[in-house]
């Protein structure tokens, strides 16, 4: 089962707090999956909603195939992300609570078809972000110390 990344959403885990995760499948067009190969895809300002029983992706920018006609797809369509019912069912119930939101993580490549990890999330505070930063950065610095001194435990 081979897995290839093709984006990551590094401003989500800033910006939230990742509680659950899961995984989707995506229903694309054929001009879609050549240009995810490729790579071209933007999850920055990505989010899911729950409309209909059904999820759907919105604002991820997957850039227009280069060797694609005028049946060429929209970049920022929104796309049906594929789920089992009791999945669907028990993230509306989350969502509808205050302050909790879909945000798209990763896409990648498992066994060649494109798949979504979708994250349960909560917004940050402003200090809740001042905080990772620092513990990010505290932690960089002990590894450039261990490094400096040779440590190779």
């Amino acid at each position: 089962m081979a897995i290839k990344t093709i984006a990551t959403n590094r401003k989500a885990y800033h910006d939230y707090e990742v509680v659950d995760t899961l995984e989707a499948g995506i229903v694309l067009t054929g001009t879609e999956i050549k240009s995810i190969r490729e790579g071209r895809v933007n999850l920055r300002d990505g989010f899911a909603i729950i409309r209909g029983g059904e999820v759907w992706l919105l604002n991820v920018h997957i850039a227009p195939y280069a060797g694609g006609n005028r049946q060429n797809h929209e970049p920022r369509r929104e796309r049906k992300l594929l789920l089992h019912r009791r999945e669907i069912n028990r993230l509306a119930g989350r969502v509808q609570e205050k302050g909790w939101t879909l945000v798209p993580l990763r896409l990648y490549l498992k066994d060649n078809k494109a798949k979504i990890e979708l994250g349960l999330v909560r917004g940050k505070r402003q200090y809740d972000k001042r905080e990772s930063i620092a513990q990010r950065d505290f932690e960089r610095e002990i590894q450039r110390e261990i490094k400096s001194r040779g440590y190779k435990g």
